[in-house]
């Protein structure tokens, strides 16, 4: 079946669990397979890049809820390890040309390039993680987030996922951005090319982005630049109406420069915050 034909299909059964159908998502099994399918082999991907904007497969993230909607519990055994759930595992690392260190987990309906290298770490469905880039020890990487080729994702990163409401866009981190240790960015934020992000640093949607670059501090929220270096910070504000007290510290980021060409190789992006005498 077509792209085409199946963006249809999903369409109509949605449309029909909507109206009151439950069985509407059972009934329509094989287009659901199909594009949890397509997903895993990479032919389909929850957002696409056009025209210098990302946009969001509304239809295809139905898709996904649907599966687990469909799809039953069973036991899952991996060596001496048992688990219990309804997504199956990943499988197709060899063919892929992809490296996986034990216990590192990919659920199937979601893509690795070749060259993507997940070191203990996890990967769940819808997810797309782009060629060479390193998932590295304990970061996770939520459902249908969307990781750019020669991304470094540092121990214990948490992108997050974004499944409902279907019209909601994932994470996305473009090519080549650097990741820092315990970096938090969740709620559809997104990371342009070549960013770094400091240790620590935590993006929601709403996190206020405070520019250092321009005299009048200009504050982003949802979008790093990209090229930009960012670390974390605070903002100084007056507590909510009704709380005694001072002035308090609510949390922010500060882009406070750009990589420069020296930090552009792979090897050397730590620098790129050594440059500004922070950690990472």
């Amino acid at each position: 079946m077509s792209h085409e034909a199946l963006q249809k299909s999903i369409e109509s059964i949605q449309k029909a669990f909507e109206s009151g159908d439950q069985n509407a998502p059972a009934n329509g099994r094989r287009s659901v397979e199909d594009v949890i399918k397509a997903l895993d082999e990479g032919k389909l991907r929850v957002c696409s890049y056009d025209k210098s904007e990302w946009k969001t497969h509304i239809w295809i993230k139905q898709a996904i809820m649907m599966y687990f909607r469909i799809s039953e519990m069973t036991d899952l055994e991996v060596g001496p390890f048992v688990y219990r759930d309804k997504i199956p595992l990943k499988r197709n690392y060899k063919d892929l040309g992809v490296r996986v260190v034990p216990p590192a987990v990919a659920r199937y309906g979601s893509f690795l390039e070749a060259g993507v290298v997940m070191m203990p770490s996890y990967v769940n469905i819808g997810a797309w993680v782009g060629a060479g880039t390193m998932v590295d020890t304990w970061a996770t990487v939520g459902s249908c987030a969307q990781i750019g080729a020669h991304v470094h994702l540092s121990g214990g990163v948490g992108i997050g996922g974004v499944l409902e409401p279907a019209q909601a866009s994932p994470v996305i981190v473009e090519d080549g951005a650097f990741i820092g240790s315990r970096a938090i960015v969740v709620e559809g934020v997104r990371i342009g090319s070549q960013a770094v992000l400091g240790a620590n640093v935590t993006l929601t949607a709403s996190t206020p982005i405070v520019d250092l670059r321009s005299p009048n501090r200009p504050i982003l929220k949802g979008y790093i630049p990209p090229r930009c270096v960012v670390v974390p910070g605070t903002l100084e504000k007056d507590p909510p109406k009704g709380l005694l007290g001072g002035k308090i510290h609510t949390q922010c980021a500060y882009i406070i420069g750009e990589r420069t060409a020296s930090t552009d190789l792979k090897t050397s992006l730590n620098n790129a915050l050594r440059d500004f005498d922070v950690s990472v």
